[in-house]
């Protein structure tokens, strides 16, 4: 069973690992790589799996000191990010969104967050992960919800753990900030325990990341000025975690527990200075701004399972519980200075608003599934998965405190305290979504070819309840949906030689509307000057699609691919306009969102890892993946690519060994092409620039390392560039309401890291 320490996004620094008494001498120990790399080029695995899947151990990235799964992930073929520089939370396998991703720890679905139903995969500490599989296509008896494909995040076997270790860090941000511990704690003990194999682990770590932004605006693109904006972004917090695992033999068969907490406390803070004109004096300071975010999020995930042999076979019986307490709460204060003829320090008006977000997402999960081995090298697997879901979220606002000041001398009027709160329009909602999948899948071997082929029925019971309170009294609306999709898939592996195979795989998958999408709230000028209602009756978004792959061996333990992808997308959710007038008057609309049109989206895949032992360099490893990524859609302009999707990645690296000094160096790049995207009434092109990360070690003995990484050595970049309208006629007929350009810079990081093993 697959277990490990899950935290928010964290910062694995200077790491001091120290393996304590072995409890058990019979049982296996603790591998020494978990704590010290070997000393030798580590590559991408060649797998088994008949489904076409990369996988990742730990050490092809721990030289690097990737700090969260994220991190890791900007390494590996297809996946991109459209973070904040320096962050890495929501995944875009083929570079599309998020929500078209699958992501799974220790092969088990987990909820997120997120209004789109993704997982922030900035969530696991890269040190805790034992390897990454990326599964290209779907299987059976996997959720169907998989679109671009699977992130699979195994951590670390429980029962391969036999003592334990303490782990101290510091970590050096750019502007010189150590975070409210100064680093990061934590414990882990394996061993034998209660008649089984016992787990227990702890962690507190900091987080911090400090930004610069600047944004010019103008009137349109080559027009007038209208003002620049300069911003500081400081996003500081700690993260806190506890896990733990047993597994033992009860009843002649296998029982396995595990569970992870993990509270992330974040506080963002985002201080701008506008101005008018683009002249930045005192005379022309228009506002300043000074935007607080307090986020606890606390992450809950306990799983069970028992396999047993009967009934010809192995049966396996599965129960799970999973739940996300987000709460948020956001402070704005704005002061304007330019609404007299009076320059600054003379402040005019004052503007105070703050909002409160409660989001609690809880899952119960069950599965009960069979395998048998039929004759002439066949399995046959069948099965049942449960998952029901509730979702509640209050979103409410303070009343708005707004006055005007005196002009100087006179006395500033004192701040009144914020009003009792109100939920907004479409913040008081509730949904229920209840599925019963079954699922049927044959799998076979005849000489050099292995394949798989399976059969999955996912029934969907989903009810949006609503209050809202706008009125006297609050009006309760409940809409009931229920739908049901038939998803094929096959997968074959061809083994041309020892050293090539050819895979294939064609699979139907879906992706199930966001729960904003599914609110019947009115809400007002959410699109430009117009309104936006949800639409309760959504159906998912339906892909058949396939991949093609051709994979070599290099030398002992290189590999080199190439794979070929294709998705054909149905019922594509988009905006519509429903022509009704909007509670701007003539010329505003009400939009909604319905199942559209059709979209296409493939790409070409390439990647290589392997030792250049095959040329008497064993001591040398190299990496290089590039994806081209493209597809096309039809909007209400004509026709684009996906939303947000980059047009290519790039990640390339080495390794050097040095055996007789017992050291190593290497480096990291990374390219991400340009990404657009095109909604009602804005328009938005972001790029970003390279990322070069290098890494120096030296070991001592077998048991001591000393590895110094620095990060983000490029000052990396991320620009965009805003088109912004009033209405979807302003945006056919490019009449701006604004043009804005704004970049968004970090500075480089270090990690200084030991790790002793005993």
């Amino acid at each position: 069973m697959k277990l490990g320490l899950l935290l928010g996004a964290s910062i694995v620094p200077l790491t001091l690992a120290v393996a304590l008494p072995a409890v058990a001498q019979d049982a296996p120990a603790t591998a020494l790589e978990e704590v010290i790399v070997t000393g030798q080029p580590a590559m991408r695995n060649r797998t088994e799996d008949v489904v076409p899947t990369l996988s990742y151990d730990l050490e092809y990235f721990q030289r690097f000191e990737p700090l969260t799964v994220g991190d890791a992930l900007k390494r590996v073929p297809s996946v991109t990010f459209l973070s904040d520089v320096l962050e890495s939370d929501g995944a875009r396998l083929r570079g599309l969104d998020p929500a078209y991703t699958k992501v799974l720890i220790d092969g088990e679905e987990v909820p997120g967050a997120n209004l789109d139903r993704s997982f922030f995969v900035d969530r696991i500490p890269a040190e805790l992960i034992e390897r990454v599989e990326v599964v290209r296509s779907s299987s059976a008896n996997r959720s169907g919800d998989a679109v671009a494909g699977t992130i699979n995040i195994v951590l670390r076997d429980a029962a391969a753990l036999d003592g334990g270790y303490l782990r101290l860090g510091a970590l050096a941000w750019s502007d010189n900030e150590y975070g409210r511990y100064g680093g990061t704690y934590g414990a882990v003990w394996g061993g034998e325990a209660l008649g089984g194999r016992l787990l227990v682990g702890a962690n507190v770590q900091d987080r911090r990341n400090p930004k610069n932004k600047y944004s010019v605006r103008y009137d349109e693109p080559g027009g007038t000025v209208e003002n620049t904006e300069v911003q500081t972004d400081v996003r500081d917090g700690t993260d806190y975690a506890f896990n733990a695992a047993y597994e033992a033999e009860i009843g002649g068969g296998e029982f396995e527990i595990a569970g992870v907490f993990v509270r992330t406390d974040r506080y963002q803070d985002e201080d701008s200075i506008e101005y008018r004109d683009g002249i930045e004096n005192d005379a022309n300071l228009d506002l300043t701004n000074d935007n607080d975010l307090d986020i606890r999020t606390d992450n809950l995930s306990i799983r069970s399972r028992y396999s047993r042999e009967m009934l010809g076979g192995e049966s396996t019986i599965k129960l799970a519980y999973a739940n996300i307490d987000d709460q948020q709460y956001e402070f704005e204060g704005e002061s304007e200075y330019l609404r007299d003829a009076i320059a600054f320090p003379d402040e005019d008006r004052y503007t105070l608003d703050s909002t409160t977000t409660d989001i609690n997402d809880e899952e119960w999960k069950a599965a009960l599934e069979h395998r048998l081995d039929l004759s002439n090298g066949l399995e046959l697997e069948f099965g049942v998965q449960g998952n029901w879901k509730t979702r509640e979220s209050l979103i409410a606002e303070t009343p708005r405190i707004r006055f005007n000041v005196p002009n100087a001398p006179a006395a500033r009027p004192a701040v009144p305290a914020f009003g009792p709160a109100t939920p907004v329009v479409g913040g008081d909602a509730t949904i229920e979504e209840n599925r019963l999948d079954p699922y049927v899948m044959l799998s076979g071997v005849n000489g050099a070819v292995s394949w798989e082929a399976g059969l999955r029925y996912e029934t969907t019971e989903t009810t949006v309840t609503d209050v809202d309170h706008s009125g006297a009294t609050p009006v309760t609306t409940v809409h009931e949906t229920d739908e049901a999709e038939l998803l094929p898939s096959f997968s074959l592996r061809w083994a041309l030689s020892d050293e090539d195979r050819i895979t294939f795989s064609a699979a139907r998958t879906v992706r199930r509307p966001s729960f904003n999408f599914l609110s019947p709230a009115l809400l007002t000028e959410e699109v430009g000057d117009s309104d936006f209602v949800g639409n309760p009756d959504l159906r998912a978004e339906i892909a058949t699609g396939f991949d093609l792959g051709f994979e070599r061996r290099l030398g002992r333990r290189g590999v080199a691919g190439v794979n070929l992808f294709y998705r054909d997308i149905q019922d594509l959710i988009e905006h519509i306009n429903t022509g009704a007038e909007g509670d701007g008057g003539p010329g505003t609309f009400i939009y909604t969102v319905d199942n559209v049109g059709d979209g296409k989206v493939y790409g070409l895949e390439f990647d290589l890892s392997t030792p250049l032992d095959f040329i008497g360099m064993e001591s040398t490893g190299v990496f290089l993946n590039y994806s081209w990524l493209d597809s096309e859609i039809a909007d209400f302009m004509g026709d684009r690519r996906f939303n947000s999707q980059s047009d290519y990645v790039l990640n390339a690296g080495f390794t050097q060994d040095l055996p007789t000094w017992g050291a190593a160096f290497g480096a990291t790049y990374r390219k991400q092409g340009d990404a657009f995207s095109r909604v009602l009434a804005e328009e938005v092109v972001t790029s970003y620039g390279g990322d070069l990360e290098v890494f120096v070690e030296k070991r001592f003995g077998e048991k001591v390392i000393v590895r110094l990484t620095g990060s983000n050595l490029l000052d990396s970049s991320k620009d965009e560039i805003f088109d912004k309208f009033a209405s979807e006629q302003d945006q056919i007929a490019r009449d701006y309401d604004e043009f804005e350009v704004e970049a968004e810079s970090a500075g480089p990081f270090y990690q200084l890291v030991m790790r002793v093993a005993f």
